[in-house]
């Protein structure tokens, strides 16, 4: 047999999985470095400071021996692990709070929920701006009515977010062709977020939104990695499914060190407008009491109504706090007032007490 390469080594940790999210340690960037000389594999790991657990070490050195004592030539395997330098010390000038809104599956309404949360807090008097980081998806210019513009550079080379309804918006709806396919990997959507959020005119802003595509895949993971995040609200539906999918979204946060600021369930009910009957069509409250288990705040339950959905098509943002029927207006107002309070919770956490100097 020919000597081992390193990609044979890496192929091989492929069948290491991490427990919490399901993904394989060479998808998640865990593996920093892999040798082989004379019968003896060594594997370095650079865990992210969340993860580095050793209830999580001890099961990684035990699988990686597992896989590698399979390959022929391999008579002993060394693993070491040291953890990943914070990414996310820098912050973003002007902007105070930066909110990550995920999903772990997409049709779950994640980008009307960004838009919704953008909008509430706007209406609540803190300047807030509303990226679309959804490259492949990007449907915030037409849930803000905004589909039509273009958005330009200034003469310092800063580009120009979109004003609407006390919104900042920037998106790639505003660059490519309507309907026309964007086909990028991986780090080209990368770079077209960092291009937005370093050289966008944002101005000075309590808060910006940041819609990321769905999953924990490789783009939500490496944008997550790379924009100064404050915190994550994951978007659910009610039904098992979609709540299996959010949980591991959320774990993907965590493991980052991005804090949950809450779980919101979208669609969670429907109340009929001839009769007022209340029907649970994706079953209701799984989000909560997942919210509960795993320990994070529960942002509040927003229902289906078809006026959300007529005022997304048309482009009425604001109106779904004021031409809506009383439940979901109110629906509305608490899950942004709920997250408001995350934010600055958050905030306060990040301010270190004052020091009392005591000379006597």
């Amino acid at each position: 047999m020919s000597a081992l390469t390193k990609q044979d080594l890496i192929n091989a940790l492929k069948d290491i999985v991490d427990p919490d999210n399901g993904r394989d340690v060479a998808g998640l960037g865990y593996v920093h470095n892999v040798a082989y000389c004379d019968g003896v594999a060594k594997v370095d790991y650079a865990l992210p400071a969340a993860a580095a657990t050793e209830p999580l070490r001890h099961t990684l050195r035990k699988q990686t021996k597992t896989v590698l004592m399979r390959l022929e030539g391999i008579t002993s395997v060394d693993v070491e692990f040291t953890v990943q330098a914070e990414q996310r010390s820098r912050t973003l000038a002007g902007v105070k709070h930066v909110i990550a809104v995920g999903a772990g599956k997409g049709g779950v309404g994640k980008s009307t929920v960004a838009a919704l949360a953008a909008a509430g807090l706007a209406r609540m008097g803190r300047p807030t701006g509303l990226l679309d980081g959804d490259v492949y998806g990007p449907s915030i210019p037409r849930l803000t009515g905004t589909a039509a513009e273009q958005v330009y550079a200034d003469e310092q080379g800063r580009i120009c977010p979109i004003e609407k309804d006390g919104l900042k918006i920037l998106s790639m709806g505003y660059v490519v062709p309507p309907g026309e396919a964007v086909i990028w990997r991986g780090p080209m959507a990368q770079k077209y977020v960092a291009e937005f959020l370093n050289r966008g005119d944002w101005g000075e802003l309590d808060c910006l939104i940041v819609d990321l595509p769905p999953g924990t895949g490789d783009i939500p993971l490496t944008l997550a990695q790379t924009i100064p995040l404050t915190g994550a609200v994951v978007v659910c539906t009610p039904q098992d499914l979609a709540l299996t999918d959010a949980i591991k979204a959320l774990r993907m946060y965590q493991k980052l060190g991005v804090e949950p600021l809450g779980i919101v369930e979208n669609m969670s009910y429907y109340v009929c407008p001839s009769c007022g009957h209340r029907d649970e069509i994706f079953s209701h409250g799984g989000a909560k009491k997942a919210a509960e288990e795993l320990g994070v705040p529960f942002l509040g339950g927003i229902p289906l109504n078809v006026a959300i959905r007529e005022n997304g098509d048309a482009g009425r943002l604001l109106a779904n706090f004021t031409d809506t029927p009383p439940h979901v207006a109110q629906a509305l107002e608490e899950f942004v007032q709920r997250l408001a309070e995350q934010i600055d919770r958050r905030a306060r956490q990040r301010v270190p007490l004052p020091q009392l100097k005591i000379s006597g």
